[in-house]
């Protein structure tokens, strides 16, 4: 079990039997009142973010979060399709549960898979993903004073990012996937 001073950031935890993560925590002291711990919550199957108070005496159990890895295979309407790499069965995660990080798959993307309960719940992305450019306007001479340098380009998974002025049509680049922006060329 947990308790309030294990509550840290990026700590999966069991809360009204769902699985969440911490995504921010501060410990405050309020007037005559005992010590709280003010929280922020990411559901991982949702991706809903919630905020609650813990007083000092509240216990957790840890969510049990397995780790697997996965590749993706297709995207059908809302639906993401991967085949798991140590039994080959397959299974589908919803655009609501990936969220941003639908952007960034390709066929063959190896991902990290979240499970609760022995069920699927989330992926996770390396860090660094190599995609092509399908389509970027010319970048004109002498134009950085104005616009920094940059121009959006539309990649292979048809995502919308800023990118040097140097990129074009056919380059292959490397994309942070945890802050969505252009890294270095590949």
């Amino acid at each position: 079990m947990l308790d309030i001073n294990d509550l840290k950031i990026g700590i999966n935890v069991e809360y009204n039997d769902q699985p969440y993560i911490v995504i921010f925590s501060r410990h405050v002291k309020i007037g005559r009142g005992g010590a709280v711990l003010q929280t922020k919550l990411k559901n991982l199957i949702t991706g809903n973010v919630i905020s609650k108070n813990f007083k000092g005496s509240d216990k957790f159990p840890e969510a049990d979060i397995a780790k697997s890895k996965a590749q993706f295979l297709y995207q059908e309407r809302e639906n993401f399709y991967f085949m798991d790499e140590a039994n080959y069965e397959q299974f589908a995660l919803s655009l609501k549960q990936i969220g941003s990080q639908a952007q960034f798959l390709k066929e063959g993307t190896k991902v990290e898979v979240l499970n609760f309960n022995h069920q699927p719940i989330n992926i996770s992305l390396p860090t660094k993903v190599i995609l092509e450019v399908k389509d970027a306007p010319p970048g004109t001479r002498g134009d950085t004073a104005r616009k920094s340098g940059t121009k959006q380009v539309v990649l292979e998974t048809g995502s919308v990012i800023t990118a040097p002025l140097f990129i074009k049509k056919g380059d292959k680049i490397k994309i942070n996937t945890e802050t969505g922006e252009y890294a270095e060329r590949a």
